[in-house]
């Protein structure tokens, strides 16, 4: 088996998840199907994320400093050995068992599954009121400036081909890069569906994550999107064709 090609690449950014990250290959390897390569980019840990991932069965590619998510993801995709991928945060916020849901959904004609928490549950403790709130704002722009229909567009669950996460040239550096995908994938005609997931507390530390400095970057991604698609709008057929 180990001499196997994988077909999926669960990809694992991580950064100082070492109480965390072996239940979370664990629960990956348990779910997806064989043959699987478990990826995680130790995204400048200080802890020993890295060694704990490693001998829970992970491949690891460790980057010398923190370059946040964004680039924690570029790397993965340029490095996954499968053609499929899930992306899957290292925390175990998310539930590994409910992969399946997300590769089930990833048929021809769909190029983007997100694991909806909103469509799905939110365990006591997983949210705060302030975060839920945020959230929805977010969204909600996102939907209303770029003509979507997407309940959660923050979440970081995700189902993904290879060849098309490497083709959107994401260049968002930190948690806005979710959006920065969607914007992409959705402004290149790329279909995106949704499947409700289970959404679970920290069991351990607290999110790299500023409400913040991250939801001015996500606000940034949104509204940089928008101008995009704005230009593109106003090029035409025949200067786009051109360009």
């Amino acid at each position: 088996m180990a001499d196997l090609i994988p077909h999926l690449t669960v990809l694992l950014p991580a950064h100082d998840e070492a109480p965390t990250i072996a239940a979370v290959i664990a629960g990956a390897l348990a779910a997806a199907p064989p043959p699987v390569e478990i990826l995680v980019i130790d995204d400048g840990s200080t802890d020993d994320t890295a060694a704990r991932a490693a001998a829970a069965g992970a491949r690891v590619i460790r980057l010398p400093q923190n370059r946040g998510k964004g680039e924690a993801l570029r790397v993965g995709a340029r490095e996954a050995r499968g053609e499929r991928l899930v992306i899957l945060d290292a925390d175990g916020q998310d539930d590994p068992a409910e992969l399946p849901l997300l590769l089930d959904a990833l048929r021809p004609g769909v190029d983007l599954v997100i694991g909806s928490r909103f469509l799905g549950t939110f365990e006591p403790g997983a949210i705060t009121p302030i975060d839920r709130l945020g959230n929805r704002l977010l969204t909600a722009l996102f939907n209303h400036l770029l003509g979507a229909r997407i309940t959660d567009t923050q979440a970081g669950f995700r189902a993904i081909r290879r060849d098309t996460l490497l083709r959107l040239d994401l260049r968002a550096a930190r948690y806005d890069v979710e959006t920065d995908m969607l914007a992409r994938l959705l402004a290149a005609g790329g279909a995106a569906v949704e499947v409700p997931v289970t959404r679970r507390p920290r069991a351990h530390g607290s999110t790299d994550l500023s409400r913040i400095r991250d939801g001015l970057r996500i606000l940034a991604t949104i509204l940089r999107a928008r101008a995009r698609r704005s230009h593109d709008l106003a090029q035409g057929p025949a200067d786009r064709a051109r360009s």
